[in-house]
């Protein structure tokens, strides 16, 4: 069977899905092809269930705090209600009906398969019933998202690990757990396992946690992990994995072993480009990923979005280039991308969210650094919300521009403190008239004022 329209999408996540939608209700045919579910990671397997996870465990904590501020509370941590709500409201039961009915009713036709470019404008989807052979007159717009990757670690393979897939659709939590990789996704689910009461191990082949982040962050995620009775191990190099029925086993270059009724592996993603057939257009598909100019345009008649493009794997980040891309096929005006100011934020208790480059980049890149730090304890709110109140205001500075070119926020609303320092980071905000604003008493946020007097 062939089928000719204006555009097709091949991936509907978060991005993919906006760009088959604001284009079919732009008057183009449209078909949109997606082998898993419409939507993509996002509200399935990541952003959403994790975020109601979070959610639930840091509620057990305020709970637990509550003999610190206020008298007598019991707790009792119980999954059930998390994964029915996972089940209930987040994915229904994984199942993406809903998602494809709004896509059709915006006037584009969907494919489920796998596709495969064969040439500019050609693709062949392997569907259910067979191949459906696509030409797109205007052209192709990839967003086929990534896979949870698996580090070269000898028997790993063929241990029944998690990834965040099968994490996040668990109906009990594990009396036991490893999780493999310190970053955001690994650090999140460590802290929502322990706090219902999993014995959590967090193994990490780099020196520190979240290694994308300034050190500072990673030493105060370490420092309440280590409060919480969750157990790092930063600088490992494992030799070996295993599991013998019941229990996961990982061996190590140095050190004692460590072993847990479950593991999760949480080191990465990855993309496979040669199953796409992007050489076909001549793309490397052996790249880790698909380079673009502002415009998201990665041939003739090719448009990339999302995790492959490589600027950023966030939901936000697919949805900011999906519109860049709409417009650039639709012939409007756009100034194109811009990623002086990405903000990313890491749902643990503290939350850490940060824009811009790390102090470290700033240097590599040739700026004059400069950096001011306050503590987020230390500040007025800090002080007020007493237990719990744990963070930091990073603040790194062009000295010869004198504006803000990255910053970190972390603390009890580190996330939502970061957007006045992602605004000052994208509109280059001098630092004098940040010194001269009027922060709110008593808020978070003044911690930046104190941050801008440490500069």
């Amino acid at each position: 069977m062939a089928l000719t329209v204006d555009v097709a999408v091949v991936g509907l996540g978060p991005g993919g899905e906006s760009v088959a939608t604001r284009l079919a209700e732009a008057g183009l045919s449209v078909v949109g092809i997606e082998a898993r579910l419409v939507g993509g990671e996002c509200p399935y397997y990541a952003c959403v269930p994790t975020k109601m996870m979070i959610r639930a465990a840091d509620a057990l904590t305020e709970a637990r705090r509550v003999a610190d501020l206020a008298g007598f509370a019991e707790v009792r941590p119980d999954w059930a209600p998390v994964a029915k709500r996972i089940r209930e409201e987040a994915t229904d039961d994984w199942d993406d009906t809903v998602a494809v009915q709004r896509l059709t009713k915006a006037g584009a036709r969907f494919l489920r398969g796998r596709a495969r470019i064969t040439g500019p404008g050609e693709l062949v989807v392997s569907t259910p019933s067979g191949e459906e052979r696509i030409t797109a007159r205007k052209g192709i717009v990839l967003n086929p998202g990534t896979e949870p990757a698996l580090p070269p670690v000898p028997g790993l393979a063929d241990t029944p690990h998690w990834t965040n897939r099968e994490a996040v659709a668990v109906e009990e939590v594990p009396e036991s757990l490893i999780v493999l990789g310190g970053g955001p996704v690994g650090c999140e689910f460590a802290q929502v396992f322990a706090r219902f009461g999993a014995a959590v191990t967090v193994v990490e082949a780099q020196d520190r946690l979240l290694g994308l982040d300034e050190p500072e962050a990673g030493a105060l995620i370490a420092e309440r992990f280590a409060a919480e009775g969750i157990t790092v191990r930063t600088g490992a190099k494992i030799t070996s994995a295993s599991h013998d029925g019941d229990r996961f086993t990982l061996e190590f270059d140095g050190g004692d072993p460590v072993s847990a009724r479950q593991l999760l592996v949480a080191a990465g993603r990855r993309t496979d480009l040669a199953a796409l057939g992007v050489a076909a257009v001549g793309l490397d598909d052996t790249a880790k990923g698909i380079k673009v100019d502002k415009h998201l345009r990665a041939a003739d008649g090719v448009w990339a979005i999302g995790d492959v493009v490589g600027e950023g794997a966030f939901t936000h980040m697919s949805m900011y280039q999906a519109g860049i891309a709409v417009a650039d096929i639709l012939g409007e005006d756009s100034p194109g991308a811009d990623y002086r100011a990405v903000p990313r934020v890491t749902f643990t208790d503290p939350e850490v969210g940060s824009v811009g480059l790390t102090e470290s980049a700033a240097r590599e890149a040739g700026i004059d650094v400069r950096t001011g730090m306050s503590k987020v304890e230390s500040s007025s709110r800090g002080w007020i919300h007493k237990i719990g109140n744990e963070g930091l205001i990073k603040l790194v500075a062009d000295a010869d521009r004198g504006v803000l070119v990255g910053a970190t926020s972390a603390g009890p609303t580190g996330g939502e403190v970061l957007g006045m320092l992602t605004l000052a980071v994208h509109a280059q905000v001098p630092i004098s008239t940040l010194r001269h604003m009027i922060f709110a008493y008593p808020t978070f946020h003044r911690a930046i004022e104190d941050a801008l007097k440490d500069l």
